[in-house]
């Protein structure tokens, strides 16, 4: 199996079907590894059907060249589309069945009124709005169309009209990021801004238009290796007042920008099983392929200062399911499809945005350090024990274990008392 510092040594990817831009001035991502690149990691590359639930999957975002960022989101790939199902039929997790393991069924009476969340994309999604449609009336969740006013879909300058370039991976991805908000936070306004491309230009250029809306969350399901020059970009995610969220990856242990950024709050993996077991009725350990680890580039936050054995920045902070095979249920039709299933850590940024919103508390998140300061981590976040993305040391940097660690962070929501 390929190490996943390989994946590193070719250089941050992109979205397959995107354009990079050759006249940027935008620092770009090192062809070599930083130096806290892993000795060994869960590269899920190869892994497509040996994980102990079964199911094949592939990655929706290919590499490409370096300069760009690229999607974290996989899909199920021995499960066909399926446009017209039985209800019954549908795979993947539902709606209900995420806000009851979260336990987020009565968490918020207001079920995110007065929210927005803000996506940001590379590339174009032809069919977002009516795939969006048909999957919040299957799941008996309100209309949230622009009619109404609840959907808006801008390009990167924030206009309506003159959208990038269609791509299919780019409405895999986007599909999925709309559909989690909705699941999540069903009263929520969701803004859509397709950057241009997966270029790092494009692409920061939309996140700055995102923030310029004045949304309450900002989800991003995109990244690259952990650069040298991620310093220089991190301006582009430093919003007080707007909960920023970010992928932490989905190739095994190793940091990712922009989740290595402490604007930001970086959202790991698990895998999600239900469970008769226990109380809360469903189990999670940490899933193979999420990011994380000790940044070479970050300053560790204050906040993160009971950490050991890493001067940096520590990815994750919290987590919800990425395992595809233990996906969520996803409707996209761009160029063609229909029922899909989904996972990878695409999955967890535009959960744990929609998780702020229906906490309403955006307003006072000071950066990615809400869930470690409010005091309520303990009995507010599910502690993930078992699992792990790799080898390390310290340990807990790629291993699930009581407390905090790398690939779950704090745990995963109990409510949203942690946001």
């Amino acid at each position: 199996m390929r190490d996943v510092v390989a994946r590193i040594l070719i250089g941050a990817c992109v979205l397959a079907l995107a354009a990079c831009s050759s006249n940027s001035a935008t620092p770009t991502p090192p062809a070599a590894p930083l130096p806290n690149a892993p000795a060994s990691a869960g590269d899920i590359t190869a892994q497509s059907s040996d994980q102990a639930s079964g199911g094949r999957w592939e990655h929706v975002c290919g590499p490409a060249a370096p300069g760009g960022f690229r999607c974290y989101a996989l899909v199920r790939t021995d499960l066909r589309p399926d446009a017209n199902p039985h209800p019954s039929s549908i795979k993947g997790y539902a709606p209900a069945d995420l806000r009851d393991a979260y336990k987020l069924t009565s968490a918020s009476a207001s079920n995110g009124s007065g929210q927005t969340v803000a996506i940001v994309d590379p590339n174009d999604d032809p069919n977002a709005e009516a795939d969006l449609g048909v999957y919040r009336a299957q799941f008996g969740l309100s209309a949230c169309t622009t009619g109404n006013g609840c959907f808006r879909k801008l390009n990167q300058s924030g206009v309506q009209g003159s959208y990038p370039k269609p791509s299919k991976s780019a409405a895999q991805e986007i599909s999925l990021d709309l559909d989690m908000v909705s699941a999540l936070c069903p009263n929520c306004h969701i803004t859509l801004v397709e950057a241009n491309s997966s270029s790092s230009n494009d692409l920061l250029a939309a996140e700055d238009t995102a923030a310029a809306l004045g949304p309450n969350e900002i989800s991003n399901s995109f990244g690259s290796g952990e650069f040298s020059g991620a310093n220089s970009l991190a301006s582009h995610f430093n919003h007080p007042g707007i909960a920023i969220t970010a992928s932490s990856g989905d190739s095994g242990f190793g940091v990712q920008f922009p989740a290595d950024l402490q604007f930001v709050t970086a959202v790991g993996g698990t895998t999600l099983a239900r469970s008769s077991s226990n109380a809360r009725g469903w189990t999670e350990t940490a899933w193979i392929g999420a990011g994380s680890g000790c940044s070479a580039v970050i300053a560790k936050p204050s906040w993160q200062s009971f950490l050991a054995g890493c001067n940096g920045r520590v990815v994750a902070d919290v987590s919800v399911v990425a395992d595809p095979t233990t996906g969520v249920a996803v409707y996209d039709t761009y160029p063609s499809g229909g029922w899909m299933v989904f996972g990878g850590t695409s999955v967890g940024s535009p959960i744990i945005a929609s998780v702020y919103a229906l906490a309403g508390n955006a307003s006072s998140v000071n950066y990615g350090s809400f869930p470690y300061l409010n005091g309520s981590y303990a009995t507010s976040l599910f502690d993930v024990l078992g699992g792990s993305n790799g080898s390390c040391s310290p340990a807990y940097l790629c291993t699930a274990g009581q407390g905090y660690d790398g690939p779950t962070g704090l745990g995963t929501p109990n409510g949203t008392g942690a946001f």
